[in-house]
């Protein structure tokens, strides 16, 4: 985990009398997982409805034991132990059921309000504690935990009204990554306490976002990482929440959006639409006890889509027998992800496994993942069934010991991108054996496609790398597409294709060197960098880089380099367009020409 609890703090947003949004403020990457890879901190918001004349304290989203010390303090000064206090717990896991123990422990009178789904994972997760690492001192007393607190279970949408005369709704929103997802709106304010819908991870004290391009970026990044793969619940929801009159959204991170929140409902049902137009469609089974499988299954999830291939999310705990049947019927690939619990993989998992065995079509790639702790039983039980069973896996199987680090994920995405162009590759053939022998495909033959393919570009190679030590990630990729944008910055363009590993570390903010390859000597670069990668693999092996003044990669071999910043990302069909200020350069060679690329079609590089 990056970061520690100094660098956290919670700080008070008073929204209207009687209500306050606590706020945690992280401003480093709260953890490695998907969701925070563009390491802009993160926010942790609840919501604390104050104790009026009697009346009991309702805090609703109560965040993860990451910020626990400043949390309870905050709260315990605006809430005395002796008051009785519900709280609606719309996200549950084991990081948020270790507060919750807390809260029990300080304010005896605690009610727990959740959805039928969440109340069983709290059922579950409550008494639940990490295995005892073999060799250490299992004899050693542990610590005492407190009963569970009564619950409240929202089975449907459910109004909850105060002595104040405010009335929230409860509306019970689940999802595959997030089961227990419950959202409160309260009518009087318009106010939508949405939980994991509309958020995005990134430091600030604002309680609401300046304008609607502030925060594009972060929460598009969000939808892609852990919405996309299960925009057909995603759509559910939506359709919910249109009729609420809202007039503020507050998600459970990131700032509120007060001014703009239809256009946000609206770009949610705009990324969704490639992913229900794809033809393509992978089958993401999978269970997750601590929440590191789930980790795993969110980076192969955003790997895959990246090649606009669509992703089946399923949470094989609390989906039906039928969807999990049709899920795998229906795909092109399977891929299934069991954490291991005592030696052995959950219920759920062995009952899928079951029906893939059953079902699955032998024909259709399969791929295994997950983490262990000791040991790593349930995933050699998938692995050895699927391979007896007469499956072809589609990679290694991904075992990952407690949770991936930022190199592990950047590995698993790249796994997930491969399996996607997999898929996108057979597909081809198979169009081309239906086209016929000699066929011409229809935008081959486009004479406005043709045309387009005489636009020339600079040859280049870009390469970047991102964080330092452990953590450090490194991309690079042959860049043609590259145009000059600006005078004053000093600025240019690069396309850069959705599938390719080096975009996601293209974000604003983001740095690169920019590489202009000199006509003539532009081979060896080329080779080194259109050969096909294995995901993880380092571009830059057996390579002599010099550097630029921050550290980005230059090729010695270069006419020329740039270091750029990344300043804009607009989406592009396939493609992200990043528009990029220079801040540093060298010319190497005066005195020779620029490496160009010439194309006979535009319907390829």
């Amino acid at each position: 985990m990056a970061g520690n609890d100094t660098e956290r703090q919670v700080i008070q947003l008073p929204i209207e009398p009687g209500l306050v949004c606590l706020r945690g403020l992280s401003p480093t990457r709260l953890r490695f997982e998907v969701e925070y890879g563009l390491e802009r901190g993160t926010t942790a918001n609840s919501f604390l409805y104050l104790p009026d004349n009697g009346d009991t304290a309702l805090l609703v989203h109560p965040p993860g034991d990451s910020f626990a010390g400043p949390y309870l303090e905050t709260l315990a000064a605006l809430v005395p132990p002796t008051c009785p206090l519900e709280v609606v717990v719309g996200h549950t896991n084991p990081n948020r059921v270790k507060l919750l123990r807390k809260l029990a422990q300080r304010w005896p009178q605690l009610t727990l309000i959740s959805s039928n789904p969440g109340a069983q994972l709290l059922r579950e997760l409550w008494d639940q504690r990490k295995p005892v690492p073999p060799g250490s001192d299992a004899a050693a007393e542990p610590e005492a935990l407190p009963p569970l607190p009564p619950l409240q279970v929202v089975r449907t949408d459910t109004e909850l009204t105060r002595a104040d005369g405010r009335t929230l709704a409860l509306l019970p929103t689940p999802t595959p990554r997030w089961p227990g997802g419950l959202m409160a709106f309260e009518a009087g304010s318009g106010l939508l306490m949405s939980g994991k819908f509309f958020a995005g991870h990134l430091c600030t004290e604002a309680w609401a976002e300046a304008n609607r391009s502030s925060t594009e970026e972060d929460r598009r990044y969000f939808y892609d990482c852990l919405m996309a793969p299960m925009v057909r619940q995603v759509e559910a929801v939506l359709d919910r929440i249109d009729e609420l009159p809202i007039r503020t959204i507050a998600p459970g991170h990131g700032p509120a959006i007060a001014e703009s929140w239809r256009s946000l409902l609206v770009d949610y049902r705009r990324w969704g639409e490639t992913q229900e137009r794809a033809k393509l469609s992978v089958a993401l089974l999978y269970a997750s006890a601590y929440g590191n499988t789930a980790a795993i299954a969110d980076g192969l999830a955003q790997g895959v889509a990246r090649t606009g291939v669509r992703v089946e999310s399923i949470n094989c705990e609390f989906s039906p027998a039928e969807k999990l049947l049709e899920a795998i019927r229906n795909c092109d690939a399977v891929l299934i992800g069991s954490p291991t619990l005592g030696g052995h993989a959950p219920t759920p998992i062995v009952s899928a496994l079951g029906t893939l065995l059953a079902e699955g079509d032998r024909a259709k790639p399969v791929g295994v993942f997950g983490s262990f702790g000791w040991s790593g039983e349930a995933l050699d039980l998938l692995e050895s069934k699927l391979r007896d069973g007469g499956f072809r896996l589609a990679f290694e199987p991904i075992k990952v010991k407690f949770s991936p680090d930022a190199a592990t994920l950047k590995t698993i995405e790249e796994t997930g991108t491969a399996l996607g162009r997999q898929l996108l590759s057979t597909q081809r053939k198979e169009q081309r054996r239906s086209a016929g022998a000699g066929g011409m495909s229809e935008s081959r033959s486009n004479p406005a496609v043709l045309a387009l393919g005489r636009v020339v570009g600079s040859l280049c190679v870009l390469t970047t790398v991102k964080g330092s030590g452990e953590s450090q990630l490194s991309g690079a990729m042959v860049a043609s597409w590259v145009s000059q944008a600006s005078f004053s910055p000093p600025g240019l363009t690069v396309a850069v294709a959705k599938d390719r590993a080096v975009e996601a570390l293209l974000h604003v903010g983001d740095g690169f060197a920019l590489n202009v390859l000199a006509a003539g000597r532009e081979n060896g670069a080329m080779k080194q960098f259109l050969q096909p990668f294995a995901p993880g693999a380092d571009r830059f092996a057996g390579l002599e880089l010099e550097h630029t003044p921050t550290g980005q990669p230059v090729l010695p071999e270069a006419l020329a380099w740039m270091e750029c910043t990344v300043k804009q990302r607009m989406e592009c069909g396939d493609h992200w367009l990043l528009y990029a200020e220079a801040q540093a350069g060298a010319v190497l060679d005066s005195s020779a020409t620029t490496a160009v690329h010439q194309r006979r079609s535009g319907a390829n590089y």
